[in-house]
């Protein structure tokens, strides 16, 4: 399967065919998409809210990479592999707010700068500088209300990785700065991430699988407009004009500041969804847990003045739609591990989504 790498692979994708179904389960596959994708991408990792007093941290992944994020005393935000420099115990669990980062193995201490502090009896041993032994340091930057660690040190800033973004949610008319934060959630798949992200990247599956969902928003090929750039792809669609006439009835009140459904895709696992009504904004990201189970994480925001039974009806809307895609992203994991269909072939006038983000795919791992 790796020696299919290269131009062979891009040919097909130009082609319209889809990646090699091996890819879905493959694990020297994962182990080249850590090493390739998700240790040299920016990640998303929590919420500023989480972390904005000195003191705060929050220890989580990118991908496969424990790392934690911290708002020193000089109120810099900071991120480390959150891996102790001696045994490679994880050093921080879970979040709060502390004075230094202590390994619960034994006991080497940090501070929220990263440096060593202590190491017990370290000093009987006559050729230890802490110094050599800091915690190894990621890249952290912020859009909005959320927080991007990337292990590259060498990366190109998260800026040129949002690309369109910032844009395409202003144009909306979110105030960013008027968001609350109203709660994680997660979910366990069992499928490949890459699953996760394809089904995403197209709505033609949406008349037949989403009726609430397009019920609301106009899906047709005419209405619902696709765009690729860069790292960034987006889907935009009105809400139907029978809802907006009164004519047919919504799972949820779309009619408010918000006037079109918006998702966004930020490659490799990173998107951004505002439906059409009261202020609102879902970011969330899929992490691959093994070549055949990803860990979702979604993240809840609405405006000031949103009250929580609107807020619940919108929640209620979107993770009906989520539960109809878990189901269709596990079948077609199914069906792809059997092996007995090698490539997909994609229609890209509704999938070309798809097709960008494997080609990107296949660019990162070649």
């Amino acid at each position: 399967m790796l020696s299919e790498m290269g131009s062979r692979i891009q040919e097909r994708l130009d082609a319209g065919y889809t990646l090699p179904a091996g890819w879905y389960s493959d694990p020297a596959i994962l182990a080249l998409e850590r090493e390739r994708i998700f240790r040299r991408t920016w990640q998303y990792v929590c919420v500023t809210a989480q972390v904005s007093e000195p003191g705060d941290y929050l220890a989580t992944r990118a991908g496969h990479i424990p790392v934690v994020v911290v708002r020193d005393k000089e109120r810099n935000l900071n991120g480390f592999v959150n891996v102790c420099r001696h045994r490679g115990h994880v050093v921080a669990q879970g979040a709060g707010r502390r004075e230094t980062l202590q390994c619960p193995y034994h006991a080497w201490t940090y501070g929220l700068d990263g440096c060593l502090r202590k190491a017990p009896r370290s000093e009987r041993e006559p050729d230890f500088d802490p110094d050599n032994y800091s915690l190894l340091p990621v890249q952290v930057a912020t859009w909005g209300p959320f927080v991007f660690v990337n292990a590259d040190l060498e990366a190109d800033p998260l800026e040129d990785t949002l690309g369109v973004l910032p844009d395409t949610v202003a144009e909306t008319g979110i105030d960013l700065e008027g968001l609350r934060f109203h709660h994680r959630g997660e979910y366990v798949l069992d499928a490949n991430w890459k699953i996760a992200v394809e089904n995403y990247l197209e709505c033609y599956h949406c008349p037949v699988a989403h009726p609430g969902f397009s019920t609301v928003i106009d899906v047709d090929p005419d209405a619902y407009a696709l765009a690729s750039s860069g790292y960034v792809s987006t889907q935009k669609g009105p809400v139907r004009e029978a809802i907006l006439d009164g004519k047919k009835s919504a799972p949820y009140d779309p009619t408010g500041d918000i006037d079109r459904n918006t998702s966004v895709f930020v490659f490799p696992n990173f998107t951004v969804d505002i439906i059409p009504g009261a202020p609102n904004m879902l970011g969330g990201s899929w992490i691959p847990i093994d070549e055949r189970r990803t860990l979702g994480i979604f993240d809840y925001f609405f405006g000031e003045d949103v009250d929580e039974q609107t807020a619940s009806d919108m929640m209620a809307f979107n993770e009906q739609v989520g539960l109809e895609d878990n189901s269709l992203v596990e079948s077609v994991h199914q069906g792809l591990e059997s092996g007995m269909v090698e490539h997909g072939r994609l229609l890209p006038s509704s999938e070309h989504l798809i097709q960008h983000f494997q080609r990107l795919v296949a660019r990162a791992l070649a």
